[in-house]
């Protein structure tokens, strides 16, 4: 079985954010997504794989028998927006997205120019709740 290459890594996240978001924009934004998302999840972060800054974990099992961890929230703040892994992508769960702001979707993640085009309280509701469903759905690892 293929081994997923979104792993933990020792990165520094700080020395990350400094040399890879492109703009001092974005910098900001991320320093901000990281007091969030610490806050929020009550986890350290840290880098999984090239430029996705994850906090906690959790082990997923998809009945086609392929298995791992990923982080539990999280963003990479990207050069055509910062996608922010914070949504289940689920339609059940689609309302959350209701009130957001400005951002285009993927299928489980969501993409934003700016920190300052999403309503912050919207988003902090989010990630609880998304955090609420992976902990009751897997093994939820707050590291």
């Amino acid at each position: 079985m293929a081994k997923n290459k979104t792993a933990p890594t020792g990165v520094n996240v700080v020395q990350f954010i400094d040399d890879f978001a492109d703009t001092e924009q974005k910098k900001q934004d991320s320093y901000a997504l990281l007091k969030i998302m610490k806050k929020i999840s009550g986890c350290e972060p840290k880098m999984w794989g090239p430029s996705i800054i994850g906090f906690g974990r959790y082990h997923y099992k998809y009945p086609s028998g392929h298995e791992g961890d990923a982080p539990l929230i999280g963003f990479s703040p990207r050069k055509t927006a910062i996608s922010l892994y914070v949504f289940t992508g689920l339609d059940e769960h689609a309302n959350l997205l209701e009130n957001l702001g400005k951002f285009k979707k993927g299928r489980a993640c969501i993409y934003v120019k700016k920190l300052a085009d999403i309503d912050q309280k919207q988003l902090e509701m989010l990630i609880k709740k998304t955090i609420k469903y992976l902990d009751e759905k897997y093994d939820v690892y707050l590291e």
